[in-house]
């Protein structure tokens, strides 16, 4: 014997069907709602991103001029100069390599990083390159005065979950300024880096030029997806309306 009373048993009967049609219909409505809105912000994305391809793509072809100095260091940011063509002239710190785990097109090895003294006061880690597992040092003495040409590029934290820098033990695994500033014992050391082009270095090592700039654009594609998801949630609103509820 049921457990429901009589009455209850009858405004299921009545109600129910009807009732299972309307959540029907309105779960379709907000789906393609729902759906609908993430295509028109997959859409936002990619303008913004094409946005962005272009400014970097803008800055890399300028002609380089002199990065952010200490008055307009707490106004770097990625959006507004990342990537940006520079040039920096000074001398290099002895004794302050950092060597940053690298996989790079020439294989596994390590991104030199060297404190680079500017004539204008403040110090600019600079990636001078990429050189491989083994590497001992440029054979002879380099000059003393550098000018250094690049790409400005933003700080990398603290390094992934996994593969977490370990100043103690000399392990690095990004270019995290700060943390190598504190490490060789640097002030006054600009937030950003510089990854230097492909100016030939003695001895052929390190190779600079190696910066990889990629941004992934799937916006499109995942537009399309959500927006095929709404068309297929409005064509079941669509079979719902059609369709004559059983009385």
């Amino acid at each position: 014997m049921s457990g429901r009373s009589p009455l209850a048993c009858g405004l299921a009967e009545r109600y129910g069907d009807g009732m299972k049609r309307w959540l029907f219909l309105a779960f379709c409505l907000v789906a393609t709602l729902s759906f609908c809105a993430l295509g028109v912000w997959q859409i936002e994305r990619r303008a913004w991103k094409l946005a962005l391809i272009a400014a970097v793509d803008a800055r890399v072809h300028a002609a380089p001029v002199a990065p952010p100095g200490p008055r307009d260091w707490g106004r770097v940011s990625a959006a507004g100069d990342a990537y940006r063509h520079v040039v920096v002239h000074g001398r290099y710190l002895p004794d302050r390599d950092t060597l940053v785990q690298a996989l790079t097109e020439q294989g596994p090895g390590f991104w030199l990083i060297s404190p680079l003294q500017t004539d204008r006061g403040p110090i600019v880690l600079i990636n001078r390159g990429f050189v491989p597992t083994g590497w001992r040092g440029p054979p002879g003495r380099a000059p003393e005065e550098h000018t250094v040409i690049g790409l400005l590029r933003m700080s990398e934290p603290g390094g992934s979950l996994l593969q977490a820098n370990q100043p103690l033990a000399g392990r690095w695994h990004s270019r995290d300024v700060a943390a190598i500033a504190q490490a060789r014992g640097l002030s006054h050391v600009a937030p950003y880096f510089i990854d230097a082009d492909a100016t030939p270095n003695p001895g052929g090592w390190p190779e600079g030029g190696l910066t990889v700039i990629r941004f992934p654009n799937n916006h499109l594609v995942y537009a399309l997806t959500w927006f095929g998801l709404a068309a297929l949630s409005l064509f079941g609103l669509a079979t719902l309306l059609r369709t004559k509820p059983v009385r």
